[in-house]
């Protein structure tokens, strides 16, 4: 007996899931995976509780899928700025950090509130070893790219330091959209730290680190 097709999920399924995953990404960036609970997600979303079981699964698995969701694009953005860069033949350090890092803040800042609230999810992952399941799934063959083009760059460094600039350049650029007010009560009347300051910041680190060890 030939199996049934199963049906494609209709335009109100569709609308009715992503409103769960943005209700879901808000509350978990702002309160934690513990701190948002599965009936305020539904009722930021307008929803029933099992809609959100439905579509999203438990409270762990809709932590996934919401974290999930963005990665692909972002990865996309990202692998295709580095692709275009290797194929101009201008690979240098600042390109490769410059590629990692513009993409995600560029939406951050432009693309509207899921994007700046993803940048708390993701660091909400990145904080707790228990989501590296999430981490290797989502960012790790990204990250990995990159680190081995910074490899080929400086074959005489151990990767693993590469990779703990990799990580370092993640934690300033999330403490770049997430905790820029402390400029302004540190230095009142501060300028608004800008994207290339960032960059320069984080390219300037990992010369640093590469230029110790093969020193």
């Amino acid at each position: 007996m030939e199996k049934q097709r199963r049906r494609a999920p209709s335009q109100r399924s569709l609308q009715t899931r992503a409103r769960i995953l943005d209700a879901a990404e808000i509350l978990f960036a702002e309160r934690g995976f513990e701190g948002a609970s599965i009936r305020d997600i539904a009722a930021r979303a307008g929803v029933q509780v099992g809609l959100v079981h439905h579509h999203g699964g438990g409270k762990e698995e809709l932590f996934h899928r919401t974290v999930a969701r963005r990665a692909d694009e972002l990865s996309r953005i990202r692998i295709e700025g580095l692709e275009a860069l290797k194929a101009r033949g201008a690979v240098t350090l600042h390109g490769v950090i410059d590629c990692f890092i513009r993409p995600y803040v560029t939406l951050a800042q432009t693309g509207g509130p899921g994007w700046l609230a993803y940048g708390r999810l993701v660091a909400h992952v990145s904080a707790d070893p228990r989501w590296r399941w999430i981490a290797a799934e989502c960012f790790d063959p990204t990250a990995r790219r990159f680190i081995e083009e910074v490899a080929v760059l400086y074959p005489e460094v151990d990767p693993q330091l590469i990779a703990t600039g990799q990580v370092y350049s993640v934690s300033a650029m999330l403490a770049f959209l997430n905790t820029g007010w402390r400029i302004e009560a540190l230095s009142p009347g501060a300028d608004e730290a800008r994207l290339e300051q960032l960059i320069d910041f984080c390219v300037a680190g990992v010369e640093a680190m590469l230029a110790q060890s093969s020193a």
